[in-house]
């Protein structure tokens, strides 16, 4: 079971992804992310210090993003990741191809100078 929270912070959303991502709850994240995007919200932070796993189908998620990001000039970066989560991302080498911060503060300051 997951929550995703919608906060607003210095001109980027901010989801805040509390439990579980599996099969059936990765179909929230979606949704939460694709109204992000309809409502032409350009820069997106993930804050995953609360997700406890996510599975190959919450990471489908994330990636099924990425040329529709490149493409509308959208950015997102991933934060907070207890480090059971982090390997996840990192063995499957979906590291490479988001952008991870471990700090909201980092994250922060990554989104600003990719917006520039």
């Amino acid at each position: 079971m997951v929550q995703i929270r919608r906060l607003q912070e210095e001109g980027a959303e901010i989801l805040a992804v509390v439990g579980e991502i599996d099969a059936s709850s990765s179909i929230e994240l979606d949704l939460a992310i694709a109204k992000a995007v309809g409502e032409g919200v350009k820069r997106i932070l993930i804050d995953c210090s609360a997700l406890e796993y996510i599975s190959s189908a919450g990471l489908g998620v994330f990636m099924s993003y990425i040329e529709e990001f490149r493409d509308k000039n959208i950015h997102m970066v991933l934060f907070g990741m207890k480090e059971k989560v982090a390997n996840t991302f990192n063995i499957l080498g979906l590291a490479d191809l988001l952008h991870i911060r471990p700090s909201k503060q980092e994250a922060k300051k990554l989104i600003n100078e990719l917006s520039l």
